[in-house]
């Protein structure tokens, strides 16, 4: 939604709450995702909600598709491609291991770029906490309860594309404005999933009920939360912002319990509490690093 709409609208949201509204929304979408799993698979369930998403978010900003420059193409097709492969791949971990999880060890990608290239002994500090926190869901073997190795590898990849999607996010903003960026990132999104999509749209089970849900996964993971932290990072300096997203983590993990049964052991929430930490003191004590948004 652009600010004019939102203008138009009287949207009036006090910052805190929207930040923390669009979490709730977006692993509240991740959970009614999983629950597609079953009669969908991961696969075509990341496929429908970045197809409906594009959908949404081209007719919201009408991007100038005709009139964009090489250079803006040359920024939004490698971004899309992130953000296909970071939906993709989180789907495809979560299909595996429990949603809190999932968001934990994904978090490790945005935690990194923040101290990438730092010397500080305080920055490193905050890796080691990470580290600690992934020693723990590690899956070793014969311990009781112990996580899908894939899954656990599948999570951490989607980390390393949302550190990607970060990065070129950025230069990305700088070319076009960031509503229609988003669009066309989300439509290039879809070309990158399309061919997984193909080989598993055979063992699909489509109802019309199915697709409803796969657009209500749509606006809650992608349309609203993305209208929600706009107008939070309106009125939140960027450092307080990215404090407030440490807590993502932990609202994965509550929604995979509510909507899910996903029930942790005490170490796994130890784990989820360490990356929230540690993500929140990086952010703290970082000197300038762009906030992990989260398409």
């Amino acid at each position: 939604m652009s600010d004019a709409h939102a203008g138009r609208r009287g949207l009036t949201l006090p910052p805190i709450p929207a930040v923390l509204l669009s979490m709730v929304s977006i692993q509240g979408g991740a959970a009614l995702a999983k629950g597609l799993f079953p009669a969908l698979g991961a696969t075509v369930t990341a496929g429908l909600r970045l197809t409906l998403a594009a959908l949404v978010l081209l007719a919201v900003f009408r991007p100038p598709l005709a009139r964009l420059s090489r250079a803006q193409w040359a920024a939004v097709i490698p971004y899309g491609v992130a953000l296909g492969a970071m939906n993709l791949t989180f789907y495809l971990a979560i299909a595996r291991i429990p949603l809190g999880l999932g968001v934990t060890l994904e978090f490790v990608g945005p935690l990194v770029l923040a101290v990438a290239g730092s010397r500080r002994l305080l920055d490193f500090l905050w890796v080691v906490v990470a580290a600690a926190g992934i020693v723990l869901l590690t899956p070793w073997s014969g311990t009781p309860g112990a996580l899908d190795m894939t899954g656990v590898l599948l999570a951490l990849f989607a980390g390393a594309c949302w550190a990607a999607y970060i990065l070129l996010g950025g230069r990305l903003s700088r070319l076009l404005p960031e509503g229609q960026g988003v669009a066309v990132g989300m439509v290039f999104a879809t070309f990158t999933v399309l061919p997984f999509v193909l080989t598993s749209v055979g063992e699909a089970r489509f109802t019309p009920a199915l697709l409803l849900a796969g657009l209500g996964v749509a606006i809650l993971s992608s349309a609203l939360p993305y209208t929600l932290e706009m107008i939070a990072l309106r009125a939140l300096p960027s450092r307080t912002f990215g404090i407030l997203m440490s807590l993502e983590p932990a609202v994965g993990t509550l929604m995979g319990l509510v909507f899910l049964g996903e029930r942790l052991t005490l170490l796994q929430w130890l784990a989820v509490g360490l990356v929230s930490a540690a993500s929140a003191g990086s952010t703290l004590t970082a000197r300038r690093v762009p906030p992990p948004i989260e398409a």
